[in-house]
């Protein structure tokens, strides 16, 4: 029975039914005919989408050739874009020589190599790693969390514990040439972030794969000598790297605390869905640290690519490259900057 309340409701809302006007239309996504009207645009970019015009593309920060190798290796093959980024930050995580990412990376100034990494895919979904030591390589472990448990991040010695669960193996991570540089630096023991100008620190890399699907990866050791249990915007989603399949992706280096504070990646994107162009996007979100902050000694940079495959990238200082491969080519540029 219902109660008179309930009644008086219902019979409200039949009142006013019959002042709503409804048009039936067929739906411009699924083709069935839809008792309401579709807003003009609305789910326009829901429709499947296949490559950008210049075909496949991976494009990273710094010099990283071999890395997009990796990368392009696998969407020459028909892979995933998420393979594509996966494969291609592996790289220089196991490279002793690149001294700011993975295996060989700089040690806080306790002397241990903690690394951060994070991956997003086509659909939104994200993992991350933070204060992870003695795994290789972050970013898989990263992939895991995303695809393996009900969580975006896992920290410390948790994300250890899920990653010797899954079984990747407990190596060192600090090697002789890092431990060296690091004794050097106890001597004197003075912590001054400077610009990273000529250098590479984090590598962060987007990919669109032959179905059109955006997918991105950023890894880092952080910062040399940081205090310990630092975490930078690397594995940040929004901060070091954010994807949204339907507009583009981005991702960020440089001086981490800058890029959490404005949310950079994240703030890239959502200016390329105002219409901005990559370059555009990328440029107003440096001048939002630069109008911000002072700027003498630090550096951000921001790596963009939208759907179409249009691509840009601007940092505070100059020094900033990037490294683009499509079309069989791979071309290393430097980045427009504020600082000349």
């Amino acid at each position: 029975m219902v109660n008179r309340r309930r009644f008086l409701t219902l019979g409200s809302l039949a009142g006013l039914l019959p002042s709503l006007s409804f048009s039936r239309t067929r739906s411009t996504i699924t083709g069935n005919s839809d008792p309401l009207s579709v807003p003009q645009g609305l789910g326009q970019n829901l429709l499947p989408a296949g490559p950008p015009p210049s075909g496949p593309l991976v494009i990273s920060t710094w010099k990283q050739p071999k890395a997009n190798a990796a990368a392009q290796a696998v969407l020459d093959k028909g892979g995933s874009a998420l393979d594509a980024v996966e494969a291609g930050v592996r790289i220089p995580e196991a490279d002793p020589d690149d001294m700011s990412v993975g295996y060989g990376g700089r040690p806080d100034r306790d002397g241990h190599v903690t690394l951060d990494a994070c991956i997003m895919d086509e659909k939104g979904n994200a993992g991350s790693v933070t204060f992870l030591e003695h795994i290789m390589h972050p970013i898989s472990v990263a992939r895991a969390v995303m695809e393996k448990t009900p969580h975006v991040m896992l920290s410390g010695e948790g994300a250890l514990q899920f990653a010797l669960a899954q079984g990747f193996k407990k190596e060192k991570m600090l090697t002789a040439k890092a431990e060296k540089e690091w004794k050097e630096w106890l001597k004197t023991a003075q912590y001054k972030p400077i610009a990273n100008i000529e250098r590479h620190d984090t590598i962060g890399m987007l990919a669109i794969d032959a179905k059109g699907n955006i997918s991105g990866a950023c890894t880092t050791s952080g910062l040399a000598y940081k205090m310990r249990g630092r975490v930078g915007d690397s594995p940040i989603i929004g901060a070091g790297l954010f994807v949204d399949n339907e507009i583009g992706g981005a991702c960020a280096t440089g001086l981490g605390e800058l890029v959490m504070r404005t949310c950079g990646s994240f703030l890239v994107v959502e200016l390329m869905r105002q219409g901005r162009t990559p370059q555009q996007a990328c440029e107003e979100a440096a001048l939002r640290i630069v109008n911000k902050q002072e700027f003498k000694d630090i550096q951000v940079g921001f790596l963009a690519v939208n759907k179409q495959g249009e691509h840009g990238a601007f940092s505070i200082q100059p020094g900033f490259n990037i490294t683009l491969s499509k079309n069989n080519r791979t071309e290393v540029t430097d980045a427009k900057s504020y600082l000349k």
